[in-house]
C-alpha cells in the first residue's frame, strides 16, 4: 500500500513547500507546525523564521499566505494537516493512521522531503506535481519500503 513520496529538493531559497502541496488544500485545514529551521532572510539581530517557535498551531490561510509570499530557506520543517479543530499529537505512522490528520510534509537538511497523504487520489496528484515541478528522485514510500520509525525531523 502506497502511504507517501519521497524526493529532493533543491537545497536554496525558493517556495518549495509552496510548489509541493500546491494540489492539497491548504487553506482548508489547521496546521500543527512541529520543531524545524525555515527563514525569510538570513540576517543577524532580527527575527526571520517562517515558523516562529511560539506558534505551534496555524489556520490554513496563514499558512498558504506564508508558503506563497516571499522565498524562503527550509532547513527543518514538520507540517502536519488536521480538519479544523482537531489537532492531536502524533509522532509515529500507526498513530498518523488512527488520527485525523490528513497529510505529514517533512523537510529535512534543506531538501529530502517525506510526505504521508491519507487520500490515495491526493497522493497521486502530489506525486504528479513533484515530478511536474522537476524534483529529484521522486518514489513512492509504502508498507514494504518504509523505514521511517518516527513522522518526525528530528
Amino acid at each position: 500500500m502506497k502511504r507517501g513520496l519521497t524526493f529532493d529538493i533543491p537545497n536554496t531559497f525558493g517556495q518549495f513547500a509552496a510548489d509541493i502541496l500546491k494540489p492539497f488544500p491548504i487553506s482548508a485545514y489547521t496546521w500543527f507546525i512541529g520543531d524545524g529551521e525555515a527563514y525569510t532572510d538570513f540576517k543577524e539581530d532580527t527575527d526571520t523564521d517562517l515558523f516562529p517557535q511560539n506558534q505551534r498551531i496555524i489556520e490554513g490561510h496563514e499558512l498558504r499566505q506564508r508558503l506563497e509570499g516571499n522565498s524562503y530557506y527550509m532547513i527543518f520543517a514538520e507540517l502536519k494537516a488536521f480538519p479544523s479543530g482537531m489537532v492531536t499529537e502524533i509522532n509515529t505512522y500507526e498513530e498518523y493512521l488512527k488520527s485525523p490528520c490528513e497529510l505529514v510534509l517533512l523537510i529535512a537538511d534543506c531538501s529530502y522531503v517525506s510526505l504521508y497523504c491519507k487520500d490515495p487520489d491526493m497522493l497521486e496528484a502530489l506525486y504528479q506535481q513533484a515530478v511536474q515541478c522537476g524534483f529529484l528522485d521522486v518514489d513512492y514510500v509504502t508498507d514494504e519500503n518504509d523505514v521511517r520509525t518516527r513522522l518526525s525531523v528530528w
